[in-house]
């Protein structure tokens, strides 16, 4: 019998505003992510990321930060794990790398590259949809052609769990 002591890990990346819908669903995600026993990969920059890493957290889950500065955070830094890449906007890579999946909530150029990363590498996209943001449109528009992993949207928190449960990703 083989056992595995990894957990399976999920980035959140993106961005939305405090008071929106994808503000309320990307903290949604982050406590489920925690009571599923997944960890959180997040940078904990934008609000959307820091909710999802702040709720999982206070769920009890753990949360892996990857900045792009070269230095720690404060201690209030919402992650359990902090990893100072010291290399800017090239930790995007490390982003996309770091999940088993990613989801993409609403977003901006940073979140774009992150999405397209983790597309060359074949990590299945789980973008929030019904919520506005680029997430929205990513089924319909992908990185390009190659179908190189799963795109499976979510509108809630159930939605995303379904998603979870058809990557294997729950035990």
């Amino acid at each position: 019998m083989t056992t595995t002591n990894r957990r399976p890990q999920v980035c959140v990346l993106g961005s939305a505003e405090p008071g929106s819908r994808a503000y309320e669903l990307a903290g949604e995600a982050g406590e489920l992510l925690a009571g599923l026993g997944i960890t959180v990969v997040s940078g904990c920059g934008s609000p959307a990321t820091r909710v999802a890493a702040e709720r999982a957290v206070a769920a009890g889950g753990l949360v892996v930060s990857i900045v792009p500065e070269g230095e720690m955070p404060d201690s209030s830094w919402p992650a359990t794990v902090v990893i100072p890449s010291g290399v800017g906007d090239a930790r995007n890579l490390l982003m996309a790398l770091a999940g088993d999946a990613c989801i993409v909530i609403g977003g901006r150029a940073g979140t774009i590259s992150e999405v397209c990363l983790a597309w060359l590498h074949k990590r299945p996209l789980l973008p929030l949809v019904g919520c506005g943001g680029w997430s929205d449109g990513l089924l319909d528009n992908p990185p390009d052609e190659r179908k190189n992993s799963p795109i499976l949207p979510w509108s809630s928190a159930a939605e995303l769990q379904a998603q979870l449960q058809t990557l294997a990703l729950v035990r």
